[in-house]
């Protein structure tokens, strides 16, 4: 009885005790940094500033130090830019439940239409959710432009954020970048661009878009040659929703996205990938898995052009070498 009483109430807290350590927070990030200059924003006037650009607006030009922007809870509908000229900012919330950046937007324009947008290098972001709540328009119109993230520079990590939209949620442009424990929402292309991204221990919520016939991408990576270093790699995700998807379709004869033991729902339909809107020849697209799991994951049906990759194949890929984060990345799992 003893025994039993002992797996029922204590492993649990066991288990939760030994993962705990492999779990990147606020203060490990804080402490990595080493900084001690921190800027408080509180959407009720008991900070330095009431509104998150403010805050960013206030941090000199040519920074060369890092600098914490708390964003203590609350919803903050704002747009809110780091320019390319401020770097080292640490954008700090209370937790992606607790504090968001909200907009609602929707333009042809992917850019101007997106609720945040990062372009200076060295920037980190932790506990927040980046959120575009424009309504979902006419298909094939402006109306789906509605990005909730741009991420255009070099060096760009977030932690424990969510990103929310429907069509083209987080525009993943360019630069290397690294995802951890996120939470990823839409339904079409919702993470494109040419980025060289990992995507670790992240979950993505698939939301089915009955406007169209045709299914939804997760992915749209760009890439037009071999001598392009991007590409999306998601390692022990997990992909899940409403409705039907394609994990990716092609952007260019090179596009290149990997899904490593991750679960896969049956929220991804039997193909797996498309080339729809792309017309050119298949046999450089590399568009792969790797010991995924769930009942999307099954290979029977898959484009021919997919590939399942071994051991030694993907060992480059899942190493934080691809995207160089040894050399620059505060933490990583």
């Amino acid at each position: 009885m003893k025994i039993l009483f002992f797996i029922l109430f204590f492993l649990p807290y066991c288990a939760l005790a030994f993962d705990v350590k492999n779990v990147i927070d606020s203060p490990m990030l804080t402490k990595k940094i080493g900084t001690n200059r921190t800027i408080i924003v509180d959407i009720n006037g008991k900070g330095e500033f009431k509104s998150v650009q403010a805050a960013i607006d206030s941090i000199p030009e040519g920074n060369s130090h890092w600098v914490i922007v708390h964003i203590r809870k609350g919803v903050y509908r704002e747009k809110v830019h780091i320019p390319k000229t401020k770097r080292y900012i640490f954008l700090r919330g209370n937790g992606r439940g607790r504090t968001a950046i909200v907009w609602s937007e929707s333009s042809s324009d992917n850019i101007a239409s997106a609720t945040f947008k990062a372009e200076a290098p060295d920037f980190i972001a932790f506990g927040i959710s980046f959120k575009n709540d424009a309504p979902t328009g006419v298909a094939y119109t402006s109306q789906n432009q509605s990005v909730a993230a741009f991420v255009a520079a070099d060096k760009i990590a977030f932690y424990h954020c969510a990103f929310y939209s429907t069509h083209n949620t987080l525009f993943d442009y360019k630069g290397r970048h690294y995802y951890e424990s996120c939470y990823i929402q839409g339904s079409i292309d919702f993470i494109f661009g040419r980025a060289r991204s990992h995507f670790h221990s992240c979950e993505i919520f698939v939301v089915d878009d009955k406007r169209i016939t045709i299914r939804g991408s997760i992915t749209a990576a760009s890439r037009e040659n071999e001598r392009e270093m991007c590409g999306y790699i998601f390692i022990k995700c997990k992909v899940y929703g409403i409705g039907g998807v394609y994990l990716g379709r092609a952007k260019g004869p090179y596009s290149r996205v990997i899904f490593a033991n991750s679960y896969l729902s049956n929220s991804i339909v039997p193909e797996g990938w498309t080339n729809w809107s792309y017309d050119g020849p298949t046999e450089h697209l590399y568009h792969a898995e790797y010991k995924c799991h769930g009942p999307g994951a099954r290979t029977e049906g898959r484009a021919p052009w997919a590939r399942q990759l071994s051991d030694e194949q993907v060992a480059p890929f899942l190493a934080i070498d691809y995207i160089d984060g040894k050399n620059w990345l505060p933490a990583y799992l």
